[in-house]
This record gives structure tokens, sequence and C-alpha cells, in this order.
């Protein structure tokens, strides 16, 4: 039986993220993962970066986004060090475009909430149509305005998760590849995982496999309430420079192509595309960029992102398992900084965390099953 010290399962961006943060503090970590047939997110993801918004109906959700947009420098400094990978990190601020009065006002609704939740700590701007198209020439006469947030940015995304392999490996990280867990057993002071007739025995235990955390907690006897919602993105042929800010539907790439998205559809485990929605989210894309009309399509897919019933985090430290963790979340770009940086250390028991108290599953537990508990 092989033994390791810390056991990562799940190879995309928040298990690669936790297992570099892990390494750089000299752990001996392996990471587990199924391969390219995990139903994830992390090799079709829009780039993001994303402050506005998030975290409404829950501050603590918004101040972690932040704390982690703030540490992105870092973590995009560490990984070029470590790697000679630029991910192409960019943080210019970004538009979230409104085709309508009404839209314009739930955003607006929504960030004034946010400015109060945090005492005011949460900088934006509303932008009407003259406003808007001194900042983003180009925008479409359909655009009634927009909100502003100069935290927002981007990445590469794919290279974000070449690098965190990169990293990973040159700090001494075991990948192992191609393994779908078979079964977890509590062994003493740690963990026996299995993988078909191969076992490993691990002092801690990370469950990051994204929507695979359902069946894995279920192996630790801990429901995890994630569900799948499949987002289509397209992808135009390569254009001369036109954005240099990202919106939340439309984004000019480091290579010059453009990526269209934002949909949500709950279609279970169905990572397919569909005409009906690319043509929604094409139909959009033009009437924000006109210029766009007329431009090449070269890829489309579809892939599934992992929600929580409140859309937030799960941060879990398992208490019918003790040593191992629980990560969940559907913000993987833009909370890879707090996940290498402050969540590793707090799993390697190096440190406390109490900003994350508020993400643990007992905020699912029904009033009536709390009672049952105590």
């Amino acid at each position: 039986m092989q033994k390791t010290e810390i056991m990562v399962i799940g190879g995309g961006l928040a298990g690669m993220a936790v297992a570099y943060g892990l390494a750089r503090l000299g752990r001996q970590v392996s990471v587990l993962d199924e391969g390219d047939t995990a139903l994830r997110a992390a090799r079709s993801n829009f780039g993001l970066l994303w402050v506005q918004g998030k975290g409404y109906g829950m501050p603590a959700y918004a101040r972690w986004t932040l704390q982690s947009v703030a540490l992105w420098p870092q973590l995009a400094r560490l990984l070029l060090d470590d790697t000679g990978i630029e991910v192409h990190l960019r943080q210019p601020g970004g538009f979230q475009l409104c085709l309508s009065d009404a839209e314009m006002a739930e955003e607006s609704r929504r960030l004034c909430w946010l400015k109060d939740a945090l005492d005011g700590d949460y900088p934006f701007e509303l932008l009407d149509p003259a406003a808007l198209r001194k900042r983003l020439p180009g925008v479409g006469p359909q655009v009634v305005g927009a909100c502003y947030s100069p935290l927002d940015g981007h990445v590469n995304p794919l290279k974000l998760l070449r690098a965190l392999h990169a990293a990973c490996q040159t700090r001494g990280v075991t990948l192992l590849n191609g393994r779908r867990v078979s079964g977890i057993a509590q062994r003493g002071e740690g963990f026996e995982i299995a993988s078909g007739d191969q076992r490993w025995h691990s002092e801690r235990l990370v469950l990051a496999a994204g929507l695979g955390n359902r069946e894995l907690g279920a192996l630790l006897g801990q429901p995890v309430p994630v569900q799948p919602s499949r987002g289509q993105i397209l992808v135009t042929e390569r254009l001369e420079p036109f954005l240099h800010y990202p919106t939340s539907t439309v984004r000019q790439t480091d290579e010059g192509t453009v990526q269209l998205g934002d949909s949500a559809e709950s279609v279970g485990f169905d990572d397919g595309t569909s005409s009906a929605v690319m043509a929604d989210i094409a139909g959009r894309a033009v009437r924000c960029f006109p210029r766009l009309a007329n431009v090449r399509l070269v890829r489309a897919w579809g892939a599934l992102r992992v929600l929580s019933p409140d859309g937030a985090p799960i941060y879990q430290a398992l208490p019918g398992a003790p040593g191992a963790s629980l990560l969940s979340c559907h913000s993987g770009v833009t909370l890879a900084a707090a996940h290498a940086l402050r969540l590793a250390p707090w799993i390697a028991g190096e440190q406390a965390l109490p900003e994350i108290s508020p993400f643990d599953l007992q905020r699912f537990t029904t009033p009536a099953e709390v009672r049952h508990a105590s």
C-alpha cells in the first residue's frame, strides 16, 4: 500500500489550487483524479475573476470573494516563478451590460444591497449609455446601461490549469490520473483510499471532486448537497483586439478569440449543447457588440457547474471523519487564490480560518433536523 500525508481527490481547479497551496507548505501531497471522463468545468471555464454581484444575500461570500481577488496577483506571480507559465491575469474591472431598464434596476439593487451589507466597502459604478460608450466604444444601441466594478478581471483558464499542474509537479506533488475512487475507509489515524485493486493510505483527505463529492461524501457517511448546472460557451475566430475589459457574457482572450456565454440549465448530468441556448447566447452578444454579427464561430461546448443549494462554496472539516475536509464550489477561477493561499493552511491544520465558518454544511440543515440532532 502506498502512503502519502495528504490525498486530494479531484484534479480540477479547486483541487489543484489546494494541492499547490499544501505543497508550498512543504506537505507531501498526492492528487487522485478520475481524468477527462469526469463531469466538470475545469477545462471549459469562462475565465472570469468576478466580484460583481457575487455574495448577494450572503455577505460572507462577498467578503471571501474580495479576499481572493486581492490575493490573485500573488498567486499569478508564484505560478510564474515556479513554472514560467503566464496565466494572463488582467484586473481592469468588468462590466455587466444591461439590455433593458428592468435588468439595470435589478443589477443596481443587488449591488446596492451588497454595498450596504459590506459597510460601504464595495466599489461600483452605474453607467448610463453615454458614460458607458466612452468607456466601451462599440457597445450596441440596445444596451441601456451597465454596472461596472473596478475589482473584476479575467485569466486564461486553460493556462491556469496547466500552470497549477506544472507547479504541483515542480513542488513534488504526485499526480495519479485516470483513477476513479471505489472506496474510502477510515484506518486508524488516517484513511485508506481504493481505486480498483490499488490502495493508498493518507493521514489527511481532501474531497475536491466537484459533482463527484456527492458519491465521495456518501462513502464517509456525509451527504453533500451539490447539483449540476449546465453552462454553454461559444468561441469565435481570432479578432483584432477590441474589448479591453471583460463583461459577464462576452470577453476577448489574450489569444484574440472572443468567448460568449452566461447560460444556466437544469438538465441533470448532460454536458451537451443545444441550438436554442446557443442562439440566445449569440443573439445577446451581437446586441451588446454588433461587430460580432459576422464573425465565425469555431467552437462550442457545454459544461457542468457545481452548485450548492444557495450557490455559495462548501468548506467543511467532516465531523465524523477527523482529518477529512470537503471543498465544493463553482467559482474555481475566482477563488483559486484563496484556495491556494488561505484554505490550504487551514486544511493542513496550520491556522484557523473563522471567515469560512458560514460555508459549512450546517447551513443546509433544517431547524427540525437541528433540534433532532441536538
